[in-house]
């Protein structure tokens, strides 16, 4: 605990400092708001039990990494082509998902990389449920969603 008391407030003292130009004269202010943060950040995640191994397959990394890279770029793509099309014809949709990735940084990962995918974004993550705001009904998103949640599982030790 103490390890990540010190970790996350020397995280958010150097993102103050950056923010601060690197003046001295916001620190008042700035301790306050590292103190915040870094309280804020315990509650909302707390440091894992000593007993937590967080185990990351190495091997499954490139896989994520132009995954991540490929859709970043299609989503990129596709806001572009959306922004210039002269008639929007969207058709929105909420879509449910069931994660069978387990509870933690996983699914939070797999939370924020949705969002990088074309015309989607997650909403809310409830247990093993997550709801996803699709922009267009047509696109392939839970297809797409379930080939990431593999690469996450793979990247987390979870499937082989």
């Amino acid at each position: 605990m103490i390890f990540a008391i010190v970790l996350r407030g020397l995280l958010f003292s150097s993102l103050w400092w950056v923010l601060a130009e690197a003046s001295a004269d916001g620190w008042g202010l700035g301790a306050l708001a590292v103190v915040a943060s870094t309280l804020t950040s315990l509650w909302l995640l707390p440091p894992p039990s000593p007993n937590h191994k967080p185990r990351l397959v190495a091997s499954a990394l490139p896989a994520f990494i132009a995954f991540f890279l490929w859709n970043s770029i299609r989503g990129g793509l596709q806001v572009a082509r959306l922004a210039l099309r002269p008639r929007l014809d969207f058709a929105p949709m909420m879509l449910e998902l069931s994660l069978a990735l387990p509870p933690g940084a996983a699914r939070v990962l797999m939370l924020n990389t949705l969002g990088l995918m074309p015309g989607t974004v997650g909403v809310r993550l409830d247990d093993a449920r997550l709801r996803v705001h699709v922009l267009d009904a047509r696109l392939p998103v839970a297809e797409e969603a379930r080939k990431l949640e593999t690469l996450i599982a793979r990247l987390f030790g979870v499937v082989a």
